[in-house]
Parts: structure tokens; C-alpha cells; sequence
């Protein structure tokens, strides 16, 4: 086992690791930027190391200086976290260079699963059932034409990254030229790789993600799915499972095909298979994300697993204790996403002090965060502050639980859209779980 680990990342995640690292007994170094340098995550690490400006390409993006901090601490491995450089090949074949082990899986398969024009090859050949669609086109002539045989609506989706950049959807063959222009340097912009493709546009669907852990002996075992669906421009923020519309017939074949996109990668660490659900319980591979998921934390409660130690044991080759038949869905989970933003005005961002801070409690009740009150939120990051999980027996019982928490809750001297979370709760749609990836597009909610 690793006697110290460096955790490249900040917020709620780091703090996340760091408590994990703690309770394995193991030290931890924080990285930070100069805007961070009173954060939590750099108060309850037992090393802390400034890497730069606040600026995330200066600082948690900065690759050459992660790694003098890994080395000069003497730290034997580097958790990334989400987001940031958890899905960097680069980095973490950096730091396989440089002796220090990458806590995920390889930089050759973060690559591979990357490009999602390869991801899906790898999933024909698999018989994971895909998208139609096709693959990249760069002349736009050519994929105007390739768009007419998919047929509309489709989507143009980026080769490389995620988080909703680079996808537009075209409703008809007048909006193809921009789209696809646009698609493209959006998503060169933000991924240096200006490659997109496409497929057939499916509405409704869900969005259910089956979540993998994969030792370095060839076991590999899923913990179920989690419902996603509740999103605004493809960011999840309401997060649940078990999901209410997946069928325990439709869930044993998600599972095995998730298995067998692992086995198909020789995948090591945690990763999500992403899939798309329609009306007939048909689904179709979307995307692997080859890291720690932002609500992994729902998965912990059904489950009682803890992702991020396992994360840990696996990068230190121990295998598993536990197989497949062992998993057992209990109860219900779900987690909402508190943002620093004002869902009353275009959801715009806010920073500042926090001036007052409660955070509720009770039974299996869950506030994974980085704030504390007096807390000066910076305007340089992503506007998540915190993710408020529950747990209950049942679903209902847990989204009244969420409810009370959300009640419960108090952040004064920033804007957050806890309010907002509490007015989805109450949606009968939301109740019912007969609800999908357009729905806040039906509420009016761009």
C-alpha cells in the first residue's frame, strides 16, 4: 500500500480523497493555487504545495508543476480526482514515467476510451449496441451528405472531451452547415481537437451510466446504474439509484454489456459505461469516462462501497475481496448538485463570502463540500460547492429525506440553487421517474 499519496485536484473532491486517505492511514499532499490557498482541502492534508496562478492552466492544469510537487514530497502516487487532468493520457503517462503511480487507469486506454470515434468501434466489436450513426468527417460536404443518410434530428458530437462541448443538434438539413462549423471550433477550443461525428438523434431518452470497478487480475465487477437524466446543457444535477425506470431484466443486460466494454479495454480502476435508454427499454452505448464520477456517492449508499478506497487498493495491486454475485442494490439514493448560481437569472455564476453556513444532518444524510462558513467562494472554477446525498429505504422516503435536507440547508452571501433543486423534487414527474434528458428544455429552462 502507498504511504503517500498527492491528491491533483481541489474542492469537495480533494477533501473527498483526502478523508478516504486518512482512514487508510495513509499522508497526503494537497496542491493548490494562489485563489485556493485558504481552502479546506489545503488545511486537512499533511503536505501542501502552492503550484501556481488562479488560473487553472496555471495551476491545476499545469502538468510539469504537479508533478515537481509529487517528487519533491516524495509522494508514491497522484489521485486526480474529476475533471481537471483525470482524463489527461498525457498526464498519466507522465507520471508512469516518472515512477509515480497514476490512481485510474492506463494513459493508453484513457486515450483510446477518449476518442469516441474509437470508443465505439471498440463497442461494435464487443456487441455493445451503439448509436447509429457515423464517423468522423472532416470535409463538411461529405458529412452533409453522410447527415442526410442518418437522417434529422442528429446530433454532431466532438471526437475528444465531454462535458456537453462540442454537440449541437440539428433538426433539419438548413441548420447543418453552422452546426457543424461551430461543433468543430468549439471543439477544438476546448479540446484541441477540432473532430466531431455523428449520430441519430434519440428523444426521450434516459441517461443511465453503469458504474465499473476493475482489478489489475482480470476481475471485473459493476455496482449497478445510476440515473442521470436530470440535466441542463447535458451537466447532470440530480442524480439517483437505483434508477426508477430500469427493469431488473433490462438492469442484468446493461450490467453484462458494461462487463464486457471493460473486458473488451482490458480496463483497470473505476469507470462508467454511459448509455442512452428509450421508451422500449432499448439501449445504446453513449461513452466511457475513464475516472471517479462526480456522483459516485450514491452508488457508495446503495452499495456500501467505498469507490475511492478501491480506487486506491487497485492502483496498489490488491485485489478484490468481494465478486459480481456479491454486489446487492439496497434501498434508494440521491444526490443533488449545490451550485453558486442563480437558476432565476440564466443560472449565472456567484462568488463571494460566505457569511452563514448550516449544513443538515440526521440519518444517512450525506454533505460532501469544501465550504465552510466565512468561506470566500472564487469566481475561477466550476460553480459546484457541495453535493447533498440521502439515503432511504425506499424512493419516496428518500426524496421526502432530500426534501428536509434541502429545507435544512442554509448558505447565506452567495446565490446557490438549492431553492431550485426543491421545486424539481416536487415536480409529479420527478415523483413518478417518468421523466428525461429534456425535461428542464419542457420546463423552460435553457
Amino acid at each position: 500500500m502507498f504511504s503517500k499519496i498527492l491528491i491533483a485536484n481541489r474542492g469537495e473532491i480533494a477533501v473527498r480523497i483526502i478523508r478516504a486517505c486518512k482512514e487508510m492511514g495513509i499522508s497526503t499532499v494537497a496542491v493548490f493555487s494562489t485563489a485556493d490557498k485558504n481552502a479546506l482541502h489545503v488545511n486537512l492534508a499533511d503536505e501542501s504545495i502552492c503550484i501556481g496562478g488562479a488560473a487553472v492552466k496555471d495551476s491545476y492544469l499545469n502538468i510539469n508543476a504537479i508533478l515537481s510537487a509529487a517528487i519533491c514530497t516524495g509522494a508514491e502516487a497522484i489521485h486526480p480526482g474529476y475533471g481537471l487532468l483525470s482524463e489527461n493520457s498525457k498526464f498519466a503517462k507522465l507520471c508512469d514515467k516518472c515512477n509515480i503511480t497514476f490512481i485510474g487507469p492506463s494513459g493508453d486506454i484513457i486515450e483510446k476510451m477518449g476518442n469516441k470515434e474509437e470508443a465505439k468501434k471498440t463497442m461494435i466489436k464487443a456487441e455493445v449496441p451503439v448509436v447509429p450513426g457515423c464517423d468522423v468527417i472532416e470535409d463538411i460536404k461529405l458529412a452533409k451528405a453522410e447527415a442526410l443518410k442518418i437522417g434529422f434530428p442528429l446530433l454532431i458530437k466532438a471526437r475528444s472531451g465531454g462535458g456537453g462541448r462540442g454537440i449541437r443538434l440539428v433538426n433539419k438539413a438548413e441548420e447543418f452547415d453552422n452546426a457543424f462549423l461551430t461543433a468543430s471550433q468549439e471543439a477544438l477550443s476546448a479540446f484541441a481537437d477540432g473532430g466531431v461525428y455523428m449520430e441519430k438523434y434519440l428523444s426521450p431518452v434516459k441517461h443511465i451510466e453503469m458504474q465499473l470497478l476493475c482489478d489489475n487480475f482480470g476481475n471485473v465487477v459493476c455496482l449497478g446504474e445510476r440515473e442521470c437524466s436530470m440535466q441542463r446543457k447535458n451537466q447532470k444535477m440530480i442524480e439517483e439509484s437505483p434508477s426508477p425506470a430500469v427493469s431488473s431484466e433490462t438492469r442484468a443486460l446493461m450490467i453484462e454489456c458494461a462487463i464486457k466494454a471493460a473486458k473488451a479495454v482490458g480496463y483497470r480502476n473505476a469507470g462508467t459505461i454511459e448509455f442512452l435508454l428509450d421508451k422500449e427499454n432499448k439501449f445504446y452505448f453513449m461513452e466511457m469516462n475513464t475516472r471517479l464520477q462526480v456522483e459516485h456517492p450514491v452508488t457508495e449508499m446503495v452499495t456500501g462501497i467505498d469507490i475511492v478506497k478501491w480506487q486506491i487498493r487497485i492502483a496498489a495491486n490488491i485485489p478484490f475481496d468481494f465478486k459480481q454475485k456479491d454486489v446487492k442494490i439496497n434501498g434508494h439514493a440521491i444526490e443533488c448538485r449545490i451550485n453558486a448560481e442563480n437558476p432565476y437569472n440564466d443560472f449565472r455564476p456567484s462568488c463571494g463570502t460566505i457569511s452563514m453556513l448550516h449544513v443538515p444532518g440526521g440519518p444517512w444524510v450525506r454533505f460532501d463540500s469544501a465550504v465552510y462558513q466565512d468561506y470566500f467562494i472564487p469566481p475561477f472554477y466550476d460553480s459546484m460547492i457541495g453535493k447533498l446525498i440521502v439515503f432511504a429505504k425506499t424512493r419516496e422516503e428518500a426524496i421526502r429525506k432530500m426534501q428536509a435536507a434541502l429545507c435544512e440547508l442554509v448558505i447565506e452571501g452567495i446565490e446557490h440553487n438549492s431553492e431550485f433543486q426543491m421545486e424539481i423534487l416536487a415536480e409529479p414527474v420527478f415523483k413518478s421517474g417518468d421523466y428525461y434528458t429534456d425535461f428542464l428544455l419542457k420546463r423552460g429552462q435553457k
